[in-house]
């Protein structure tokens, strides 16, 4: 599910429709910190989407629908 301006929760069994320009933020694992990137483009057919993300870090990297990680839509005017 995702609202307008919601945080929406991916999953394996319920993924989150994202759109390119919204952000992800996932969560760090055994105490790390969490990482924020923005997705720069959408990969996979409809229903097995994942994600080409551009990290804080300067990095890319390909995300996958998973627990722990969130989408945080762009403000679209």
């Amino acid at each position: 599910m995702r609202g307008n301006g919601s945080i929406a929760h991916m999953n394996t069994k319920t993924p989150a429709k994202a759109h390119v320009g919204d952000w992800l933020e996932a969560r760090g694992i055994h105490g790390e910190t969490g990482r924020r990137g923005q997705i720069v483009e959408i990969l996979g057919e409809a229903g097995h989407e994942h994600y080409k993300v551009h990290w804080d870090e300067q990095h890319y990297s390909i995300v996958y629908p998973a627990d722990g990680v969130l989408i945080i839509p762009k403000k679209r005017h």
